[in-house]
């Protein structure tokens, strides 16, 4: 499973998943890569940063022609933001487009053509369960999320013979910075403890815990790996069990 002489860029790469993500694959032999718009955060982290926003164009064209050639680019940035659907701001649901489909698009544009022409790449996003379920005041996230995977399957179709795949790696709840801000603002709405309001959180996952970035970060090293060349178009659910119960 060995990715040395490979260079992989993670995408929101300086905490939480990405940072899982960013570790193992160093870890496999790769030479690895951070981006994100927090200067200071990528910074804080042990490996090579360029400052990106997924959302503007000329950023991550700049951020590109910093980085040089990518072989494995894993998709992570991301936000949620949550409200009833009906109540859902039009600003909202076009944050929440921009952050977690158009993106990933962007960065597939930005990277995939170079993959193609040497003849290999692995383009990763990290999707979510909410690409496979509704959740309750995720209107906005989870259209972006169900958005991904459509992307996904068709750039599996379009790569097929080019030596370069394409999957999503869709977590559940997953002990994050992310995740504990969720469970801090469901304490202060309800007045639950925060162990409360962890509960609700987990309360659909058969294993009853939280995913663990590094469990994350295993299915990306797989999917990054020389054993995964048959694996395209696909998604690998991360989740204890939670979509299928």
């Amino acid at each position: 499973m060995s990715l040395d002489g490979k260079t992989a860029l993670v995408t929101g790469g300086g905490s939480g998943i990405g940072l899982a993500c960013a570790h193992r694959l160093a870890e496999d032999g790769a030479k690895v890569l951070v981006s994100g718009r927090n200067e200071a955060v990528l910074k804080a982290s042990p490996f090579n940063s360029v400052v990106m926003d997924v959302t503007d164009v000329a950023s991550i064209k700049q951020a590109f022609i910093e980085a040089g050639p990518i072989d494995i680019l894993v998709n992570n940035a991301g936000a949620a933001a949550t409200a009833p659907a009906l109540k859902t701001s039009l600003d909202m649901w076009q944050d929440m487009l921009a952050v977690n489909l158009t993106g990933a698009f962007l960065c597939a544009q930005a990277t995939i053509p170079g993959m193609v022409e040497r003849g290999w790449g692995r383009y990763i996003v990290i999707a979510s369960t909410a690409s496979l379920k509704g959740y309750a005041y995720t209107a906005a996230y989870s259209a972006a999320k169900h958005g991904v995977l459509g992307l996904v399957k068709t750039l599996g179709i379009e790569l097929a013979k080019t030596g370069v795949t394409a999957n999503a790696v869709c977590p559940g709840f997953t002990r994050t910075d992310l995740v504990a801000g969720s469970v801090r603002a469901i304490a202060q709405k309800t007045g639950r403890s925060e162990e409360d309001s962890l509960s609700t959180l987990i309360r659909d996952n058969p294993m009853g815990r939280l995913v663990e970035p590094s469990e994350v970060a295993d299915a990306v090293s797989y999917l990054s790996g020389p054993g995964a060349a048959a694996t395209n178009g696909q998604s690998i659910v991360i989740d204890g069990g939670e979509v299928i119960a």
